[in-house]
């Protein structure tokens, strides 16, 4: 199954890592140790609330203004 990642820094080190179609989150210390951590939570979160993915979500960027 195929699934979508979004990976950020976070602010005390590290990434986070989420899986916007089934809405796990985890991180880790390197971007690799994220992206495994993804894999896992996912997998346990798929074994307990089995889902068909039908599309997967559409990624872009925007901006904002902000005073």
């Amino acid at each position: 199954m195929l699934l979508t990642a979004v990976i950020t820094e976070a602010e005390e080190g590290g990434f986070v890592a989420l899986n916007p179609e089934t809405g796990t989150t985890t991180q880790g210390e390197t971007y690799q140790e994220a992206i495994q951590n993804l894999k896992e939570a996912t997998s346990l979160y798929l074994d307990e609330f089995p889902m068909k993915i039908h599309s997967h979500p559409v990624m872009t960027t925007f901006e904002v203004s902000h005073a």
